[in-house]
């Protein structure tokens, strides 16, 4: 995985976004507390499971490939739906107590976290198109 790029250089790949780093990672800790869901036989959950999860960072790094700003926007904002998605999986995870709290609590502050950057940079790049239509 590329380091971040530093604030003055210009990022050249998705894997430098801080975004998708973090959504990575939120991805292996999912995809973990899926395969122990699916050993306990809990088929469907684990599998909403890993798909939103995957679907976070692919979303991420499918937008910044576009050519269009607003085609970005629309991914980022399918990925930020995703989020909430896994959000509300683990929610009903830790609710009906069926794997560990601290595991749980870990997926929720990262989502949590990595919610606010995507607001940011969402906030951002719509400033930006509006920008471009002046």
């Amino acid at each position: 995985m590329s380091q971040p790029a530093s604030n003055n250089a210009p990022i050249q790949s998705y894997q430098e976004l801080r975004v998708w780093q973090k959504a990575m990672v939120i991805v292996d800790l999912s995809l973990m507390l899926a395969e122990r869901l699916q050993r306990d036989r809990h088929y469907a959950l684990s599998n909403q499971i890993e798909r939103a999860a995957i679907s976070i960072p692919a979303n991420i790094a499918e937008g910044y490939g576009r050519l269009h700003l607003g085609d970005y926007l629309r991914h980022l904002s399918i990925a930020n739906g995703s989020l909430k998605e896994l959000e509300t999986l683990a929610f009903i995870v830790r609710n009906r107590r069926l794997h560990g709290r601290e595991e749980i609590e870990v997926i929720l502050t990262m989502t949590a976290e990595l919610g606010r950057m995507l607001t940011t940079l969402l906030r951002r790049l719509a400033q930006r198109r509006l920008a471009q239509l002046r």
